[in-house]
């Protein structure tokens, strides 16, 4: 398997990116990438997919943002992160320094807001976009775009039409039918579909009798994630055409 991973065997292309390994950096999962080049060497992945990116710098959500589960844990970051610019000024040209595709996940709060970040990010380095239209505890109006299918589909024409890079994009297991979604973003011009993001969760504290997280749900992820992913990727594989990342414990 380690021999394999270096002789070219286990090579993949998605999409016209091509990828020395199949196995990815999930997006939040591994900050920037830099964070963990103490740990790894970046060019041992396929890829490296990083943290949601906004035009402009975003705080997150207040209050505690994680706590453990039985079966894993939940999260309600709210996608901080310091802006596309600085993404641009600051982290894209060190990333640019390892020899491995880049994958920068992004998101907004409107179609053109999605497309104004795809953009801007429609540079050197970039190799591809996934677009987040899947965190279960961020919403615009009251919808979360990632589980409507004609609203999914608006903001991938939104990227395509301001980018030319592939363009991937990241699906919700908080559906009530994944397949329909999946077609959706596929009819809309997505280049490959990533899946699956968190499920949607809350942890209650029986002594306060409050919720624990500060944006009452969050994303579990853990053990417990892994069957739902598996059998999620295997419904829409046998819906679309277009290549598919498997997460969530895949």
């Amino acid at each position: 398997m380690v021999k394999a991973l270096y002789d070219g065997r286990l090579a993949v292309d998605i999409a016209g990116v091509k990828m020395a390994t199949p196995v990815t950096t999930g997006s939040g999962t591994f900050g920037f990438g830099l964070e963990f080049t103490d740990f790894l060497d970046l060019e041992k992945v396929g890829a490296v997919t990083v943290k949601g990116t906004s035009l402009e710098p975003a705080a997150g959500n207040k209050g505690q943002r994680a706590v453990e589960t039985p079966s894993g844990m939940l999260n309600c970051i709210g996608l901080e992160n310091p802006g596309s610019e600085y993404f641009l000024e600051h982290t894209l040209p060190e990333l640019k320094k390892y020899n491995v595709p880049v994958i920068v996940n992004i998101y907004g709060h409107s179609p053109e807001e999605y497309g104004a970040v795809a953009k801007k990010l429609d540079v050197d380095g970039v190799d591809a976009v996934e677009i987040n239209i899947s965190c279960p505890n961020v919403k615009e109006g009251g919808i979360v775009f990632g589980t409507v299918p004609e609203a999914a589909a608006e903001v991938v024409r939104a990227v395509k039409a301001n980018t030319s890079k592939m363009v991937i994009a990241k699906l919700s297991p908080n559906v009530t039918d994944i397949v329909v979604m999946a077609k959706a973003v596929e009819a809309a011009g997505a280049d490959a579909i990533s899946m699956i993001n968190t499920l949607l969760g809350t942890k209650i504290d029986i002594e306060r009798q409050r919720p624990v997280l500060g944006n009452v749900t969050g994303g579990l992820s853990g053990p417990a994630v892994r069957p739902v992913a598996v059998r999620l990727v295997y419904q829409v594989a046998q819906a679309v055409h277009i290549p598919i990342i498997g997460m969530g414990g895949i």
